[in-house]
């Protein structure tokens, strides 16, 4: 107990304690955070400015894109900082900040995940009624419940884990993260830990089992329509959905359930990358890339930006 006294910071390990390697560490993860950056926001832009992508799929859309800003806001410049500056140390308060803010963008994912399967299955299935339910009052209770759903999670956690105390202060990761806190507390934690990972798990579940059943039944609608071009089309909606949730779940499933104690430094580092950095990244060009609507947003942007028609203005 006199060890939980003297534990006011946290020492991050980064990926190499060598200079050169500490450089290519600040270069990588700049360079993606500014992809997050320039994707996400621009998302937003697109949408925010262009009246035909005011339907609830852009709306939710909007939400992933903050979320996506948020999660790697959460951990990703603190460890460029320390690269640069060649240090280890996050502060006790610091530390569990960046716990809470990350578990809360996390969780508020998934649940929105979920519920922008629910709306691809009301488009599909029940079309006719898509307008009466899916209206902005709807859209708004369900981005509501996942930004309230990861709240919760990230609250109930965070309190669960910064109760313990920690006999050690050195995480062999580049961020906080919840597994790795957990093998640095003296109690028996995952004793601690037990009520906060079944609420989370069967949350975790539930939307789980609400997308796959989602897409039983679009899959089921859409291979009944007599018409190659509306299946065509219904494809194309689902296809980015489907990819950013088998990302999202395969990279956190695999990271949080694989034993860290049989698992390389190494590893348990680029797993955190796959699923706290890659997904932000991949987002907007997954949508971008096979969304008629964002690509002709985005070249009408491009087009009034060009220099050639801001000069035909002014003639």
């Amino acid at each position: 107990m006199s060890n939980l006294s003297i534990i006011t910071d946290f020492l991050l390990l980064g990926f190499s304690e060598k200079r050169e390697l500490q450089i290519l560490h600040v270069v990588i993860f700049l360079a993606m955070y500014l992809t997050v950056l320039l994707g996400n926001v621009l998302i937003i832009t697109l949408v925010a400015f262009n009246t035909h992508l005011h339907t609830p799929m852009y709306f939710f859309l909007v939400n992933l894109s903050i979320i996506d800003l948020g999660t790697t806001s959460a951990t990703v410049p603190r460890s460029i900082v320390n690269a640069l500056m060649n240090t280890t140390w996050i502060s006790y308060t610091e530390c569990a900040a960046q716990v809470f803010f990350f578990l809360f963008f996390i969780s508020s994912d998934m649940f929105l995940l979920t519920a922008m399967a629910y709306d691809r299955y009301v488009a599909i299935c029940h079309p006719l009624h898509y307008a009466s339910v899916m209206n902005w009052g709807t859209c708004m209770h369900l981005a509501c419940g996942a930004w309230m759903v990861g709240l919760l999670n990230a609250a109930l956690h965070t309190s669960t884990i910064f109760s313990m105390p920690f006999c050690a202060n050195i995480i062999n990761q580049f961020f906080c993260e919840v597994p790795q806190l957990v093998k640095l507390s003296c109690s028996d934690s995952y004793l601690s830990e037990f009520w906060a990972l079944l609420f989370s798990a069967s949350l975790g579940l539930g939307c789980f089992v609400c997308i796959v059943m989602s897409y039983v039944q679009i899959f089921t609608a859409v291979l009944k329509m007599p018409s190659m071009e509306n299946r065509q089309k219904a494809f194309s909606t689902c296809i980015p959905h489907l990819i950013v949730v088998s990302l999202l779940v395969s990279t956190c499933v695999f990271s949080y359930l694989m034993p860290t104690s049989s698992s390389s430094y190494n590893l348990d580092e680029v797993l955190a990358v796959l699923y706290s950095v890659v997904p932000p990244m991949m987002n907007p060009i997954i949508y971008s890339m096979r969304n008629k609507h964002v690509k002709t947003a985005l070249w009408k942007i491009f087009y009034w930006m060009l220099p050639t028609k801001n000069a035909h203005i002014q003639l």
